[in-house]
Formats: structure tokens, sequence, C-alpha cells
């Protein structure tokens, strides 16, 4: 039923998180919430109202997840390779626990998901699509920032932190692993230039270098900057969303 949590099973691990589907038909939208967030998240701030005339017209089915984030990226007490490993496991439940639930939902593999986030859910969003373009080569991004490294990092970095971090594996990435995902993925980045999006978020200036990045690797991408008015905050990712979501339903 739209709108009732179910519980999926994190592997290796004796815990679980929550994911949540609203809408009954259309495009299926993977959606990570903002930092620490719960799956309930999205449509508790406006977010599904916001596009409600695609959902009841069956446009859209919104799928939305918990962000393990409190024992991850938000874990400032443990050094960024270690919240990159815990990272992993989450990549590994999305993948394990979330696409299966999705293909249950649908009734049977879907290829065309897309995946949206806000704030560090943006992270998420863009992170999954360029890792999984073969299933979800469409990335909608609202104010996020592309570089783990940022987010108050500290200690020595490795494998883990390289290939969870965009805006690293972007830059070293070539040949056919290149020209392969310039022919799978899209990406949308949009932020805004008012309160929030330049400190502390550093919203506004990764998305800008990330979008020229992708410009650089000849991938597939959009960058819609609002303006100085549009703040890191739920009503204008409101507004936002239904901008852009339309034309990709």
């Amino acid at each position: 039923m739209s709108g009732q949590r179910v519980e999926l099973k994190v592997p290796g691990r004796e815990m679980s998180l929550g994911a949540i589907r609203y809408g009954h038909w259309g495009r299926p939208v993977l959606v990570f919430p903002s930092e620490a967030g719960r799956a309930e998240d999205f449509a508790a701030n406006g977010m599904v109202g916001a596009v409600q005339g695609l959902v009841d017209a069956g446009r859209v089915s919104f799928f939305c997840v918990d962000s393990a984030d409190r024992w991850t990226w938000s874990d400032n007490g443990k050094p960024t390779e270690d919240r990159a490993h815990g990272h992993q496991v989450y990549t590994a439940w999305l993948e394990q626990a979330v696409i299966p639930w999705i293909n249950d939902e649908l009734g049977g593999e879907h290829h065309d998901l897309a995946t949206l986030g806000v704030s560090m859910g943006a992270y998420h969003a863009v992170h999954f699509s360029l890792t999984h373009a073969h299933l979800a080569p469409l990335a909608i991004g609202l104010s996020g920032n592309y570089d783990v490294t940022t987010w108050h990092g500290w200690g020595e970095q490795g494998d883990a932190t390289y290939f969870a971090n965009p805006t690293a594996y972007i830059s070293g990435m070539q040949g056919e692993h290149l020209a392969w995902l310039r022919s799978h993925v899209s990406v949308l980045l949009v932020v805004g230039q008012g309160p929030f999006e330049y400190e502390p978020t550093g919203s506004l200036p990764s998305s800008t270098a990330f979008a020229e990045l992708l410009a650089h690797k000849g991938i597939p991408h959009q960058l819609d900057l609002w303006g100085s008015d549009s703040a890191h905050d739920w009503p204008w990712w409101q507004r936002q969303l239904a901008h852009h979501l339309p034309r990709f339903c």
C-alpha cells in the first residue's frame, strides 16, 4: 500500500532500515533524504505534495529510503576512510535489499530508475546513478555537495574513500568505462545561490565544480542555478522538483 513503511535487513548487520513507496504507477524514482534523514521525510516536508498531480496521474512512483548517515558520513568521530567503509554497507543494502524490493513492487526488473536527493541525499542519488547507471540512468541532485573529503574529513584516505567520492573517481575515469558511462547516464544538478547554499553546506561551489568536471569528461548533465533568494531548504526543493520532474516522467 502506498505510504506504508517496510523494514529491509541490512546485510551483515543485526539491523534494518526502512523504505516507503508513494504512488501506484509511473517512472520509479529512488529518493534519498537529507542528512541522517528517514524515508518519511520526503512526504512530511511537502515533496510528494509538490508533484501530487504527477503521482495521481500515474506518471511517477517514489521509493523513499532511510539514510545511514549517522554511522557513515555524519559520524565525524571516525576518519573519512572508516566512514567510507560504512557507506559500502549502505550500498550493499541498496543493492541487495532496496533494488529487489523495488522490483517486487514493480512486478519485475526495471532499468529506467531515476534517483533523487536533497542536500546530502543529492550526493547519494548522484553517486548511486554514476556507479549503477545500468539500473538508474538518471540522477537529480538538489543542493548537493559531491566531494566527501569536505565533510569534516580527516585521517588517511584510501580506496574506500576514492570509490565513494564522485569528485575523485570521475576525475580519474577514462577509457572504455568513461565511454560507457557517457552513453548510459544523465545528471541534473540544481542549486540555489541563497542562504546556506555556500556556507556551511558547500553546495553551490561543489555543484558548479562538479558540473565543470562532468563537462570536462563529456558526461551528459545539466546545471540549473537558481537565484540569490533560493535557500538550502525544503520550500525551494519543492519548487525545483515541481519545475524539473514533469519532463522526466
